[in-house]
């Protein structure tokens, strides 16, 4: 089952990314403010271990989230969107004026 899916126009950050920095991850930890954002590091650059889930790849990259957010979220599927706008993190794509968004949906919805 698909839990994570991407939009083009992320997906084409993605790949600007990718070209800049090498291997790269996404996480959303479910800590305060743009922590409970998808954020992209280099692979390197990010710390996981057993309280990390990995729900799927998109645009070639692993997508992880902690397991204390996947509690809340794990009746939904996920699409990885980009929005304009700075965000707060460390998230590669904020130097571009830039920050990625989530849009959920049940996973029992039909879409």
């Amino acid at each position: 089952m698909e839990r994570v899916a991407i939009t083009k126009k992320a997906a084409e950050v993605v790949e600007l990314l990718k070209n800049k920095h090498g291997e790269l991850i996404f996480h959303q930890s479910g800590g305060c403010c743009d922590g409970s954002s998808p954020m992209i590091f280099e692979k390197d650059d990010m710390y996981l271990d057993e309280s990390d889930v990995l729900l799927g790849k998109v645009a070639g990259v692993n997508f992880y989230m902690n397991k204390d957010q996947f509690e809340y979220w794990q009746h939904t599927h996920l699409t990885i969107d980009v929005t304009e706008g700075r965000g707060a993190s460390f998230s590669l794509e904020i130097p571009l004026g830039l920050r990625f968004i989530i849009h959920s949906r049940l996973i029992a919805d039909k879409k």
